[in-house]
């Protein structure tokens, strides 16, 4: 039986603050500060990631954590380990088309889809190498956490 404490994670105020600060110091640094590429002490790489609205149909930015599997970004769709799905994925949900930038890269396109089954477990274990306690932030969500892929176009 293991005795770790149940992780915790700061108040949701604070999650949408920081991601805040973050897109904007990304936005007035002329895109120079905010993405990174996957590894270094962090092992995981940010993003840009455009999407279209689902309701609105006005283009969508958010900055998002990713690993690569192939050439391709991998994302959990995580929403700060807070409930619910992120707008970024049900924005996805409705128009898997989207676009991308990563550090240093042209902007490019994608097409987001759910991993599934063993593609899934495969690539829950590589954010799991990054992320020891990813399993234990995933049990503070009732629903289950989506893995998205974001495959060229």
């Amino acid at each position: 039986m293991s005795t770790r404490k149940q992780p915790t994670v700061p108040p949701r105020w604070f999650v949408t603050t920081a991601w805040k600060v973050h897109r904007g110091l990304y936005r007035i640094t002329g895109h120079r500060f905010g993405l990174w590429a996957p590894g270094g002490s962090r092992g995981w790489g940010a993003l840009e990631l455009t999407t279209t609205g689902r309701s609105s149909g006005e283009p969508r930015r958010v900055i998002v954590g990713y690993l690569e599997d192939a050439g391709a970004p991998i994302v959990v769709a995580m929403n700060g380990w807070g409930e619910g799905e992120p707008a970024w994925w049900r924005n996805l949900q409705a128009n898997p088309t989207a676009t991308i930038r990563e550090r240093h890269g042209a902007a490019r396109s994608v097409v987001a889809r759910e991993a599934v089954g063993a593609e899934r477990d495969r690539l829950w274990a590589l954010w799991r190498e990054v992320e020891p306690r990813l399993d234990e932030y995933a049990a503070l969500r009732r629903t289950r956490t989506a893995v998205v892929v974001l495959a060229p176009a």
